[in-house]
């Protein structure tokens, strides 16, 4: 479960958002060690709040990566921050069992490295449920990050990944399952 978790919804710890105040920098210090995150994580907010400080009265986003492995959850880290990575899909039915609220648009996450080191922030544009045989290709070059054959990476790489879970339950993907489709941009750094 919990790479379903890294993976599919960048379930993350939130955390007060930063102040300009020495106390209230010291509560998210504070709040990173007891959460395990990485400072980079709160390093990274508050950069991006001074160059925006219309955010600055936000919580920190919840942060996490892609994917379950250090490989994969590096690679799509630096495919966003290049803004080659727009989308992610998750499995529907994961959403429903675990009781988790679908992505909403207009949602901050940042994106960190394996090891929990901040990349990316970036902003949902679009929340789709599409069955997994009516998924694009122009949909899964936003996911995949490549437009070499994406179409064709896309389904076997998120098959192979979705029956991971499903069997776990005893069930099985099937060509008709439902796929939440997130689109994002990446909004920090700029530089990319």
């Amino acid at each position: 479960m919990k790479y379903l978790v890294l993976i599919l919804i960048f379930i993350g710890c939130k955390n007060e958002s930063k102040t300009k105040t020495e106390t209230q920098s010291e509560t998210i210090t504070e709040v990173e060690s007891e959460n395990g995150l990485d400072k980079s994580v709160s390093e990274m907010w508050n950069n991006y709040i001074e160059s925006n400080p219309e955010f600055k009265d936000d919580e920190i986003p919840e942060s996490d990566f892609f994917h379950n492995n250090r490989e994969d959850a590096n690679r799509l880290a630096k495919l966003t921050l290049k803004g080659k990575k727009k989308a992610s899909s998750g499995l529907f039915s994961l959403y429903k069992q675990y009781e988790i609220d679908l992505p909403k648009t207009g949602t901050k996450q940042i994106i960190t490295d394996f090891d929990g080191k901040a990349q990316v922030i970036i902003e949902n544009t679009g929340i789709d449920t599409i069955p997994f045989n009516k998924i694009s290709a122009e949909y899964a070059e936003l996911d995949m990050g490549t437009d070499v054959n994406p179409l064709e990476k896309w389904k076997k790489a998120h098959w192979d990944f979705f029956e991971t879970f499903l069997a776990e339950n005893g069930n099985k993907p099937n060509e008709e399952m439902l796929i939440v489709c997130v689109r994002f941009k990446t909004i920090w750094p700029k530089n990319n």
